[in-house]
């Protein structure tokens, strides 16, 4: 199908985008990669009056580290920041999802900010920035407020994000260098069904002192195991407690059945997941001696 008519607005600062979008609140979307909103408006799934492109606004093309903190903002592609040497070092755990998310062609469009707006409860990377304890930074006019990357999101395909609010940028902390951290993916075709992110950080002697665990695609949002987590922290992070943990994640799962998979076995899938990237992130991490 064709795209409906809509009017094309290409700022060149942040002021003016942010002010098109207030001033266009409620019949406006933003164009970053387009990889989702694209195919969305060819096949009328929605429809707009005003395109906002943001790829003019070079304040918007920033990839930094500093004071602990990496900072990703609303332009960069995800190839930009897969093959990113600063990012690999400082959070190998976005680098390791990347080459699950989308394609080649699609990576060099597709950006990682745009990926957690879309919202899409199956995407790869809402997990793993949830499991990052990321924020995001959303601006409406010459305001913005800061949000953690947990509390984004609402349901599927729908965040806390209010008409005229542009998401400018992703902040992660970077990772301490004795956190081990994998990520896990099966997949049904070209979707993915299940995604795990996971993390564990030992202390010298060993035991437990950091442990993270999301999933995508077991239900409407990302979902972070807070309960499994505790139950890891302070002991040792062996088969028999990994496998303690993973059954306390899953009593807190609930997913949904649909053409690509029943309820039963995206649990199945999601617990043998969730221990093999534990494991791997177990022996990953460093102890602090």
């Amino acid at each position: 199908m064709k795209l409906s008519r809509f009017a094309y607005h290409a700022p060149t600062t942040l002021g003016e985008l942010a002010e098109i979008l207030v001033e266009k609140a409620g019949d406006a979307a933003v164009l970053a990669g387009g990889q989702s909103l694209i195919p969305m408006l060819a096949m009328r799934i929605g429809q707009i009056g005003h395109l906002v492109d943001l790829n003019r606004v070079d304040e918007l093309r920033d990839l930094a580290q500093s004071n602990g903190t990496l900072t990703i903002r609303a332009g960069v592609s995800q190839r930009t920041v897969l093959t990113s040497p600063m990012v690999r070092a400082a959070c190998p755990l976005l680098s390791e999802a990347l080459p699950h998310v989308g394609l080649r062609e699609t990576r060099s469009r597709g950006t990682v900010v745009g990926s957690l707006v879309h919202a899409d409860p199956a995407a790869q990377l809402p997990a793993v920035v949830v499991a990052l304890d990321g924020e995001l930074v959303v601006r409406h006019g010459s305001n913005e407020r800061i949000t953690a990357v947990a509390d984004f999101f609402v349901a599927p395909f729908i965040t806390t994000k209010a008409p005229g609010e542009v998401v400018t940028e992703l902040r992660l902390p970077v990772s301490h260098p004795h956190m081990g951290w994998a990520f896990e993916e099966l997949e049904r075709g070209p979707f993915p069904l299940v995604s795990v992110a996971a993390g564990i950080e030992l202390d010298e002697d060993g035991l437990v002192k950091d442990a993270r665990l999301a999933f995508s695609g077991i239900g409407p949002t990302p979902i972070r195991a807070r309960t499994a987590e505790s139950s890891l922290h302070g002991g040792q992070a062996g088969a028999v407690e990994i496998l303690e943990a993973v059954e306390l994640a899953l009593a807190d799962l609930d997913p949904p059945s649909d053409v690509l998979a029943s309820a039963s076995y995206r649990r199945r899938v999601a617990a043998e997941l969730a221990r093999t990237a534990l494991v791997q992130a177990q022996a990953r991490a460093g102890g602090c001696a």
